[in-house]
């Protein structure tokens, strides 16, 4: 194996974007890994263009660059954030411990994907370079960056395994959660997947697809070029619709998907559900390497089982059929575990300027990892999988 190189400490030099756009698309994504679609520079400029992030909205954008030289070598983007809408990685009861001592807990440093609950490298290092060596020097700056700006804190979401190692390194508390993943053991077709799932639930979801078949749903998979504007046109309509529903304001706004369109549609997936032609349901994803990330669903027609069909079955089916590994559904999901969904850790990151703080919820943090553990354990003994390899969440430090 090739030895990775090591930084130059003469020509180490850092830079703070206030916008995507002060970076060339090109030099950016070099360095992006191979299965995170979402820091690549046409994502993030979709989110600031569309100003779904940015003054107003909560989150700040800042993009911490490291460059040797000239050469861009690694990069953090994190948010300035006046609330803590659109993380998942729930933080309110820190929030009001902080009002209730008198003290301030925003603004405050967020290193993830605005409103994308997605597990991925936060600390992003060319390959050629070594990642521990690049990466405390970009945790370095990043926590003088942040204290000189009075901020509470920093919370990196959804890191990896090795980011968390070395965040705690550098005197990160580490947090242990947890999600659904659907895993590709292998699977030549869809009907290996059900042959994987206990009888009962194999039964329940050849009835859900059979049952949509009779009202005469009819469910397509898109991506790239077969994607047209009218497709977008109703993912936009399903979403407006679902969240004025369900949640109210919606994070997204039309911009953002027709930027989407416009720029990022080699790495998106469409469902798309007709009823005697018309569309009645969605959802968008995106994908790359060997990974499909499902993000936004929504219907302007109650269908029952639309939701699983076109937020579960059909994606696992794409990704059988195109070999990806792993399919992440996004937060939440108690229907994705019933429906072959395993339990897996969720690994996050967090650092408060204030002694008192980071002793108080360093003990909360303590107390709260055992019992995530049992509970990702426990919910993967009970899996409808007859095999469910589940999350072993022991390299947590």
């Amino acid at each position: 194996m090739k030895a990775r190189k090591k930084l130059s400490r003469k020509q180490v030099a850092f830079q703070i974007c206030h916008s995507i756009t002060e970076v060339e698309k090109k030099e950016y994504d070099s360095i992006q890994p191979d299965n995170n679609p979402f820091f690549e520079f046409d994502f993030l400029f979709a989110l600031e263009k569309s100003g779904c992030v940015g003054p107003g909205t909560g989150w700040e954008p800042r993009h911490l660059l490291l460059r040797e030289g000239k050469k861009l070598v690694g990069a953090v983007t994190f948010y300035l954030k006046t609330d803590s809408y659109g993380e998942y990685i729930f933080d309110w009861q820190w929030a009001r411990a902080y009002q209730d001592a008198g003290l301030r807990y925003y603004p405050k440093a967020v290193a993830g994907v605005p409103f994308t609950p997605t597990t991925g490298s936060r600390i992003i290092v060319r390959k050629d370079y070594d990642y521990k060596t690049c990466a405390q020097e970009l945790v370095k700056k990043l926590i003088e960056t942040c204290s000189l700006k009075s901020l509470s804190s920093i919370h990196f979401l959804f890191v990896t395994e090795e980011e968390q190692e070395l965040l705690s390194d550098c005197g990160f508390l580490s947090r242990l959660t947890h999600q659904y993943h659907w895993h590709n053991s292998g699977y030549l077709r869809f009907d290996d997947f059900l042959g994987d799932l206990r009888s009962g639930r194999r039964k329940q979801i050849k009835k859900e697809r059979r049952r949509l078949g009779e009202l005469g749903v009819e469910i397509s998979v898109l991506e790239k070029e077969q994607i047209r504007r009218e497709h977008i046109d109703s993912i936009w309509e399903f979403y407006v619709s679902t969240n004025s529903r369900k949640w109210g304001n919606a994070y997204l706004n039309r911009e953002f998907f027709d930027l989407v369109f416009e720029t990022y549609r080699e790495k998106t997936v469409l469902v798309i559900a007709k009823i005697d032609g018309r569309p009645v349901g969605g959802t968008i994803n995106f994908r790359k390497g060997n990974k499909l990330y499902g993000r936004y669903w929504g219907c302007n027609v109650e269908v029952p089982y639309l939701h699983f069909a076109c937020c579960y079955y059909r994606p696992i089916e794409f990704a059988i059929d195109n070999g990806i590994n792993v399919f992440e559904a996004g937060a939440q999901g108690e229907h994705k575990f019933l429906r072959g969904f395993e339990a897996v850790p969720v690994y996050s990151s967090h650092l408060f300027f204030n002694p008192g703080a980071q002793r108080s919820i360093d003990n909360f943090l303590r107390e709260e990892r055992p019992y995530m553990r049992s509970l990702i354990s426990e919910y993967n003994r009970h899996s409808p999988l007859k095999r469910a390899r589940g999350g072993k969440p022991e390299k947590i430090v």
